[in-house]
This record gives C-alpha cells, structure tokens and sequence, in this order.
C-alpha cells in the first residue's frame, strides 16, 4: 500500500500516543495488520512505515480510522483518527461510537439512517467486529443518565412573542398537515405514531423476514423520526421521544442483522443503545445489550455474548420484571452454549425458568419484553441443547415451542423447525428430520431472511454424510422444486 508524500511537521500526537500505549513501531504496525485482517485487508505495514507515519506521512484510506482503533483497544478510551494527527478517511467504525451528548446521538444515528437510506451498497458489506461491542456496552454500564434531553418549547399557538427591534407579534399556528420542520413541536400523538410504526414493522418482521419492509422503515426514521428528534419537546416528551426511537433504530438494526448487514446491524444496535441511555430507560438498554448479544450467538461469538448479557444483568439489576431478566439469562445460555460450556449453559437455563416461573399476569412488563413466554423459553431450550448435541432433550423443547408459538411469529417457527430437523438427524431419525426440513426449506423460500436460509443451508450440510439415503434424495427433489 503506497501513501501520499510526507508533509514537514512531524506527527508530536501519534508519538506521545505510542509512548503511552508502550508500542515499539514494529508492534504498532503489526496491530494494524491484524486489524485490517478483520475488515479482510492485506496491508503489510512495517516498523518502517510507522516511522514515515511519525515523521507526517498521512496513510491512505480506511488505515487512520485502524490505527485509531489500535489505540482505543490498547489504552481503553475512544480515540479517533484526529487524535493521532491522521486524516479521516473512510471511517470503518464511523457508527460505533457512543456519543458522549444526546445531541451528538442524534447526528450519529441520523447520518447513519441517511447513508442506509441512500444507494450507499457497501454500507451494507461493513464486516461485524467482536472488538466494537466494548467500548459501548462498557460506556453504557458506566455512563451517567443524561442531565437534558429537551429541546426549548415554542410559542404556543396564536400566543404573543416578542420579536427583537419588531415589538410583540402573535405567532401563526402551524397548519396540520404540513411537512415537518426542523423546530417544530413534537407532540403525544407524534410519539404515539412512532410506537404504532413500530409495531407494524415488528409484525412485517416476524411474518416475512427483515428484508421485506427495510428500507421502508429506515427511510421512516430519515424523514419522520429525525425531524422529530430535531423539534421542540419538554423533558418528559423528550424522554418519550428518544425512547420511541430507540426502540425503531433497535428494529432497524435487527432487519438488518436478518439479511447479513451484520456491521451495519452492530452499528444500529449501538446507535440504539445511546438512544435508550438518552430515554432514561436502562431495561431498553440491557434489551438492546441482549439483541447485540444474539447477533454474536449467530455469528460464533459466544464469549462476548456472554460478556454482553452479563453487562445488561449488572446495568438492570433486581428491579426488572421477571420476564426481562428471564430473558438476560436465556440469552447468556445461548453464548454458553456456542462454547460449548454444557455447566454454564445449564445453570443459566435454569435461572431463566425459575425467574419466569415467577412471573404473574399483573406485572408491568415493558412491550418489548412480551414475547418472552414459554414458548420462547422452550425455543431457547431447543437451540442449547441442540447446540449441546444433547438431541433428546432438544427434540423435547423444539416441539413444545412449536405447540405454543403463535403463527405470526414464523420466521421463529421456522428457526426452531430446523432446531427440531437437526435434533432428530442427531438421534439417526432421518425420515423425520428430511420432512421436517423441507417444511422449513418451503417456509424460508417465502421470506426475506438471509438467517433462515443460513438455518436451512446448516442443516443441509449435516445431511451430507448421507446424501445417498433416499429420504435425502426426495429432500432434495423437493428443495429443487421451490425454484
């Protein structure tokens, strides 16, 4: 990689930078190497080009911002490629940061939801990174709620204002139904359609996969929510507000977990983390930590899925419903069971349903939190045991689930049918499994969900060691018949 001419003032901020992190040069280029591997580039710097760096030389490219992160890995706060001296260029963990003012939130997310809206394709080819959950999910936990969040009223309708060098005029009321400005008055009914938005996607979602109504719902909050969050609005509404978008920002990320964005996802998920912080509502939060934390599970990561659900566990604390931090411990069962970790796994799977077990119909259960009954106990169930290889026991909970999930929630259901598939190839029924795998098969041929075609592909490749047993056979005849 060649880099642009030297400029004549050597760089007095990476070298005080490098002191602190203890960095001889040959290591720091090493680093970036390493971390350029993860955003699958071949760099090959050298001790040599760390010294043309410190002499003024600006890197090419996405590097300043590798560099930068380099740093932040090493010394445990946000650095950006400005504080080394460097250029800003094509910023690869642009979207990971977690602001440090609502107001700065607000631009970060906007931005994102502009570049998402746009024809911005390689937005949605960033590479996830284990290493970007840190320094949010640890800012969060240890981050103070934010003093304001209100943007200053405007005069109400038809009151007098008094206008500088034009004496005391009385204010127009702004006609319904026009277009949204920058300024304008957020009211009840604009947060309550926000919540009723939500809810629409939600269910769009669940029935037909993340890819269906996307992009409809980013360029919703491009030209709904942002306007909004740039009104007028008291503290309490502000609350409500940043909590509403929280809430469809979290959405927007899962949609796009659903058809492999998977850095954009992670990018949305922290995005909705500093909203929830905003909102004052740290049950939010420790949800959106647990929706970052299924994202890992999926990908492999299941250490640092743990590490997540655990932080939404210390930020929550004791006072979360019963059917919240059920959920926490399924979750982080998950995590141990990607490890492999059969005790953990267990011992979390057991906290999750005594903690349900207590949970009463008369308990003030957040909205997002209502989807976690037994039928999605049961499911969790499913997916650790059969993570476990523990086959039997999965088989038990996949079809409990499948009596109790209700039919909108399909993608689900599919999900745990191929749970029960590959638990049943497991215990050598293979004309059970190759049915219930072609059902899920139809069923993903019908969605845009890149993940349920990724539980189907998974389950075809357990089925290779006996592609030449006839049930296999017709699985496959009937896969090829979808088209």
């Amino acid at each position: 990689m060649t880099d642009r001419p030297p400029q004549r003032t050597p760089n007095r901020q990476l070298a005080a930078l490098i002191a602190e992190a203890g960095f001889s040069n040959a290591g720091l280029a090493r680093r970036v190497d390493q971390l350029g591997l993860e955003h699958g580039l071949d760099l090959r710097y050298d001790k040599t080009s760390v010294t043309r760096w410190l002499r003024g030389q600006q890197p090419r490219g996405t590097t300043p911002a590798l560099i930068a992160e380099v740093f932040t890995r090493r010394l445990g706060r946000r650095l950006s490629a400005q504080d080394l001296g460097l250029d800003a260029c094509a910023p690869v963990y642009a979207g990971l940061e977690f602001a440090a003012t609502p107001e700065e939130a607000v631009d970060i997310v906007s931005g994102l939801w502009r570049k998402d809206s746009g024809s911005h394709a390689e937005l949605r080819k960033i590479a996830f990174t284990p290493a970007g959950l840190v320094v949010p999910s640890r800012d969060w936990l240890i981050g103070r709620a934010d003093e304001r969040v209100g943007r200053g009223e405007p005069a109400q309708n038809g009151a007098q204002v008094r206008v500088p060098g034009q004496g005391v005029r009385t204010s127009v009321p702004r006609q319904r139904g026009t277009d949204r400005g920058p300024g304008q008055r957020v009211s009840p009914g604009d947060i309550a359609a926000l919540r009723s938005v939500g809810e629409l996607f939600r269910t769009l979602d669940h029935a037909y996969g993340g890819g269906h109504a996307r992009q409809a719902l980013v360029r919703y909050l491009e030209h709904e929510a942002e306007p909004m969050l740039r009104g007028t609005y008291g503290e309490s509404a502000g609350r409500r507000l940043f909590g509403a978008v929280a809430d469809l920002t979290r959405l927007a990320g899962w949609t796009s977990f659903d058809i492999a964005a998977h850095g954009l996802a992670q990018r949305y998920f922290v995005q909705a983390l500093r909203l929830a912080q905003a909102a004052g509502d740290r049950a939010y939060g420790a949800y959106v930590l647990v929706t970052m934390a299924r994202q890992a599970v999926y990908l492999g990561h299941g250490r640092e899925a743990v590490q997540l659900t655990r932080v939404a566990q210390q930020g929550v604390g004791s006072s979360a419903p019963p059917a919240v931090q059920a959920l926490l411990h399924a979750v982080e069962a998950r995590g141990h069971g990607v490890l492999g970790e059969v005790r953990s796994c267990t011992a979390s799977l057991v906290r999750a349903e005594r903690t349900l077990d207590t949970a009463r119909p008369g308990d003030d259960v957040p909205h997002w939190a209502r989807f976690f009954d037994e039928a999605q106990l049961a499911d969790e169930f499913g997916h650790c045991h059969r993570d476990l290889q523990q086959y039997r026991a999965a088989v038990q909970h996949a079809e409990r689930s499948l009596q109790l999930r209700a039919p909108g929630f399909a993608r689900s259901r599919l999900f745990c049918r191929v749970v029960l598939a590959t638990s049943r190839l497991g215990l050598g029924e293979l004309d059970q499994a190759c049915a219930l795998g072609a059902e899920a098969a139809q069923q993903a041929s019908e969605m845009r969900s890149a993940r349920a075609i990724e539980y189907v592909r998974d389950f075809e490749r357990r089925l290779e060691p006996y592609r030449d047993a006839a049930a296999v056979r017709t699985y496959r005849d009937r896969v090829a018949a979808l088209g």
